[in-house]
């Protein structure tokens, strides 16, 4: 019986600087699948060449195949070897053909890498290292190979026969079976192969591209799902022509496919030609996917769609470059969806996402740079400091270019490494040549992990005409990283008037890159008060000398939009961690501040519906020496019902500026909707009497569910009659929709009712949920693991929760098991007595027998 799911006895490190070029290339390879759910068979020809002056054999990675056969140039031979599951064959020569066959069994293979079973069809995902459970080869990046596929599998259960690169060729075989043959022109490395077989459905478009070539598009889907895939491929054809305008790129096959599974780990995987899909972002309608599941879907495309030249057509040399393709990518799918709405609400929501998850694990036992040193099992690399970190030091390399340069940059690394294996460092020089700056000191930024912090204080002193702004940078200490040099920090300030409230400066651009600087501000006649960091133009963090009411002033006269909102959550943030640390509970300025920005009719309801936001309950933790999850909910919670009740009258004008008609998709109608949510939210925190009765309404009259799904937030949160009815009813209706399921689940997961570990617990025996779809882990114990208050219950019972839940989950899929762990390993931020029960959970979990090396490397490094 073959064993899909075998690790090896004793992880093995692996270290960047090891690296050495593949003894093998592989320039051609074909492959021929005899497609079943039990058992797949698997013909691999790889023509091979020997790359260098060496004398080593070919070592082809394997993992759970089953060998059946080895030639060397059309000839059967025995005198291959296996080290562990690694395919030894001995050479002579300078070139060969190897062919072999395995068998493999996808509906056995739980991990979701390599060929796997998924609703009836069979699909693949291969990065990082999945191509080695479907044939042996040499898995690593540096591998670049052209790919002929053919395909042979039952016409009745699989009729769509997909892969990379355009179709070639199909017909018809013996005992009900069909053909299809697919070719790939372009050599890529192995993770990005794909192969599909199912009963599928497609949504077909079109795309001229500005050279006039015109490429089929097509989003298949299961039948029921066809008339949920429109917006996706809107989003397909729109990112196809930005990538066109912004960076020139042009798209190359004859073909894009995308295809939307149930069953897979990540949100999506840009495989050359044939993009394969988590479905949560592929389908929409208003029925069934939220406001922000809508722009999530048109950013995820974006992102797939854009690694065709960041990442396939230039992809990386080895995984310790991963965030040359993924920081680069995220920062263009980032930049795309900016304009395709407000530029200033996507930056806060960019930048709320980073300090949620990335500055966390900066400052935790997993901080690791944008360039790792070294890894156990790669696929925990996968982090928000590889994706989010990495798209700011793309985002602070283009402020310091500018366009003009960034754009000559990007070009420049497009044409000299198209079709190659590149790393970060040829990125960065080609924004040297081409932008002629040294970058030599920012490439601290890939090596040194930490975020850095920066003081800032503005002396000024009356009648002198001059201001002086002090800067001095600090980067703590993370694991293996004790000492840290300065870093290259691309500030953007300004000075505005305290009293007349105008600008006295123009914007400027300040590359703070010592321990300490001074710069002086002339002409400056009235007390000025700082604009620091302006649109986030750093990924740091900020300690500065303002007052609240400074900070209050700049919330209302700020002329850059995000640097407004940021003045408004560090208003309320101050006041929020003087009430957790001191009890003291003066909520005047705050009130006031919120007020202002409500009334403010210049501002867009989007913006609003942001600014007015508290900070989350984590990232108020964050900024405490040791996190008191119960005082920090109180404060939280006392402001909220103060914001409620002393602007009670703001808050049902926002509430009744419901957009008017049937749902649309469009900025002011989703801004409408983000702020009557905020609005409900305010209008329950305040205590009002009939706050779970319009809440309940509205969940009832909904006509989309973005409504819908805010309303339920709202009672989910309470102990209203109405919560049981609105979760009963919600059920009812979508008990067979498994993404909206998922949202019912998240829900109750992450409410601020005190019995909500409780609530969870039972979730977990709940006959709709199951730890085999990742999507529907991540629903429940996923998102209760970030539910500060509830996880941390000082009884231990979260933490108990997630280690079952994990040692479970790793029996199935190690990977989505080790992405779920960071909470149990954040017990430093905590007082000894939670911080010991986390401790012993982490031990339980790696004294697990047959623990994965991915569960093992997250649980292990938390302990140290």
């Amino acid at each position: 019986m073959i064993d899909v799911q075998t690790a090896p006895a004793q992880p093995t490190v692996t270290r960047r600087e090891a690296y050495s070029a593949p003894e093998w290339l592989v320039p051609d390879i074909h492959l021929d699948f005899d497609l079943d759910p039990a058992e797949t068979r698997v013909k691999a020809r790889l023509s091979v060449k020997r790359n260098g002056a060496h004398t080593d054999p070919l070592r082809l990675d394997g993992a759970g195949q089953q060998p059946l056969s080895v030639m060397i140039d059309g000839v059967a031979v025995n005198d291959w070897r296996l080290d562990g599951e690694t395919l030894v064959i001995p050479l002579s020569g300078a070139a060969h053909t190897i062919e072999t066959e395995v068998a493999i069994a996808p509906d056995r293979n739980t991990q979701l890498m390599g060929l796997y079973a998924s609703g009836g069809n069979l699909c693949t995902q291969c990065e990082a290292e999945g191509f080695r459970r479907i044939t042996y080869f040499p898995d690593r990046p540096d591998v670049l190979s052209r790919y002929a596929v053919r395909m042979t599998a039952d016409k009745a259960r699989f009729p769509v026969l997909l892969a990379n690169g355009d179709p070639i060729a199909q017909g018809d075989a013996d005992g009900g079976k069909h053909w299809a043959e697919w070719n790939d022109p372009y050599p890529k490395p192995c993770y990005l192969f794909a192969l599909v077989a199912g009963d599928l459905a497609v949504n077909r478009g079109t795309f001229t591209t500005r050279s006039g070539r015109e490429v089929a598009l097509g989003i298949w889907v299961r039948a029921a799902d066809l008339p949920k895939t429109d917006h996706a491929l809107d989003a397909l054809k729109t990112s196809m022509a930005w990538d066109e305008r912004v960076y020139g790129r042009e798209y190359d096959l004859d073909v894009f496919n995308i295809v939307a599974v149930d069953d897979f780990n990540f949100g999506a995987m840009e495989n050359k030609g044939l993009n394969i899909f988590n479905s949560r972002y592929i389908l929409a309608d208003p029925d069934t996917a939220t406001d922000y599941d809508y722009d999530a879907i048109a950013a995820v495309v974006a992102h797939e769609y854009f690694h065709n030249w960041s990442g396939n057509r230039v992809t990386c040399r080895d995984w310790f470059q991963l965030s040359l393709k993924e920081g680069f990518t995220v920062y263009r799918d980032q930049s795309f969806s900016a304009d395709q709405g407000s530029a200033a609400v996507k930056r806060i929501e960019d930048v709320r996402g980073l300090r949620a998850a990335q500055f966390p694990e900066d400052s935790g036992p997993l901080a690791h740079p944008v360039r790792p040193e070294s890894y156990i099992e790669i696929s925990n690399f996968y982090t928000a400091t590889i994706y989010n970190k990495g798209a700011e030091l793309i985002r602070m390399m283009a402020t310091i270019l500018g366009p003009t340069k960034f754009r000559a940059a990007t070009d420049l690394y497009f044409n000299r490494f198209d079709g190659t294996a590149a790393t970060c460092e040829d990125f960065v020089a080609c924004m040297e040549e081409a932008g002629d700056v040294d970058l030599s000191q920012f490439r601290l930024w890939y090596s040194q992990a930490g975020t850095p912090r920066v003081s800032a204080s503005l002396d000024h002193r009356d009648g002198g005409g001059r201001a002086t702004l002090r800067l001095a940078q600090h980067v703590p200490p993370t694991p293996g990283q004790d000492v840290k040099a300065p870093m290259v920090l691309p500030l953007k300030v300004r000075l505005f008037g305290a009293e007349t409230g105008k600008p006295l400066t123009e914007e400027q651009l300040i590359q703070l890159d010592s321990a300490a600087e001074t710069v002086t501000f002339e002409g400056i006649a009235e007390r000025p008060v700082l604009s620091i960091n302006r649109g986030f133009s750093a990924p740091v963090v900020i300690e500065s000398d303002r007052s609240a009411a400074d900070l209050a002033f700049l919330s209302a006269n700020d002329d850059d939009p995000f640097a407004r909102y940021e003045a408004m959550q560090q208003l309320m943030l101050d006041t929020l961690v003087a009430a957790t640390i001191e009890g003291r509970a003066d909520h005047k300025a705050v009130i006031e501040a919120v007020s202002n920005t409500i009334e403010d009719p210049e501002l867009d309801w989007a913006f609003v519906a942001e600014a007015v936001l508290l900070p989350s309950e984590s990232f108020i933790g964050d900024q405490l020496s040791t996190v008191d999850p119960d005082a920090i909910f109180r404060a939280r919670e006392a402001l909220r019902r103060d914001l409620g009740r002393s602007l009670a009258d703001l808050w049902r004008l926002a509430y009744d500026q419901a957009p008017k008609g049937p749902y649309t998709y469009s900025p002011d109608a989703k801004g409408k909707r983000r702020l009557r949510a905020v609005a409900l939210g305010y209008i329950a925190a305040s205590g009002a009497d009939d706050a779970a009765t319009l809440a309940f309404r509205q969940f009832e009259a909904a006509d989309n569910m973005t409504d819908r799904q805010a309303a339920l937030t709202t009672l989910a949160n309470g102990t209203s009659d109405e919560r049981e009815a609105a979760l009963d009813i919600f059920y009812n209706r979508y008990a067979t929709n498994p993404l909206v399921l998922d949202k019912w689940f998240q829900t109750q997961a992450l409410s601020s009712r005190d019995d909500t570990p409780a609530i969870v617990a039972e979730l977990a025996r709940h006959p709709d949920f199951t730890l085999a779809n990742p999507n529907r882990a991540r629903s429940l114990v996923g998102a209760f693991g970030v539910n500060q208050r509830a996880f941390n219950a000082a009884d231990g019972a979260g933490y108990r929760f997630l280690a079952d839940q994990l040692i479970a989950l790793d029996k199935l899929n190690p990977q989505t098991a080790a992405k779920l762990l960071p909470p149990l390993g954040r017990w430093r931020r905590f007082d000894e007595a939670r911080a010991a029960l986390m401790r012993a959970e982490l031990d339980r979990i790696v004294r697990t027998p047959g623990l994965s090396k991915d569960l093992f490397e997250q649980a292990s490094k938390s302990l140290e």
